[in-house]
């Protein structure tokens, strides 16, 4: 898949990657800010892992607010209505229990993952700032993917549904990001 986006005067690539991932990581507090609040009265046990793993995508949105302060960027257009979709996802998933939340992040991060990957190799010699924020994530994107996939799952059926439905979102959320 080839990074392609919408520019806007002066902007390079990397500042548009960075806008949008930016505004993913905002999505993904927000999920879990969902799910937390689901949790308080459906699986209190989740509540610790979830404060975690939002730590973490609240330390990411701050790594490229950071950096697209220091290029003086504003956010992207996007930012609100991630934040929006992530907490509706967040709650819907936290309703509907553990095997929804593990689901749901695995489908996230999955879609995640490869678009990281992917911006990586196109911005390594063309923009190596972003490049770096970039891979100070991935790490923690994956261990986010892999303890996911690890949850148990009850039923066959919605993991299942969610998997796809929430893949195509993410991607699609992605798509239009780099293009507003």
């Amino acid at each position: 898949m080839e990074l392609v986006a919408r520019l806007h005067s002066g902007e390079t690539i990397g500042d548009r990657v960075l806008k949008v991932d930016h505004a993913g990581e905002h999505g993904a507090v927000n999920i879990y800010r969902g799910q937390q609040i689901a949790c308080w009265w459906r699986d209190a046990g989740l509540r610790a892992i979830l404060a975690e793993l939002r730590a973490h995508e609240e330390a990411h949105r701050a790594l490229f607010a950071a950096e697209l302060a220091r290029r003086g960027r504003r956010r992207c257009r996007s930012y609100n209505l991630c934040g929006i979709g992530g907490f509706c996802l967040g709650l819907i998933t936290g309703i509907c229990g553990r095997a929804s939340i593990a689901a749901a992040t695995v489908a996230v991060e999955r879609v995640v993952l490869v678009n990281l990957r992917e911006q990586i190799d196109a911005l390594r010699t063309i923009d190596p700032r972003a490049c770096a924020a970039i891979e100070a994530i991935v790490q923690d994107e994956q261990s986010h993917h892999d303890k996911a996939l690890l949850e148990p799952r009850k039923g066959i059926f919605w993991p299942r549904v969610l998997l796809l439905v929430i893949s195509w979102a993410t991607e699609c959320v992605i798509w239009m990001g780099m293009r507003l």
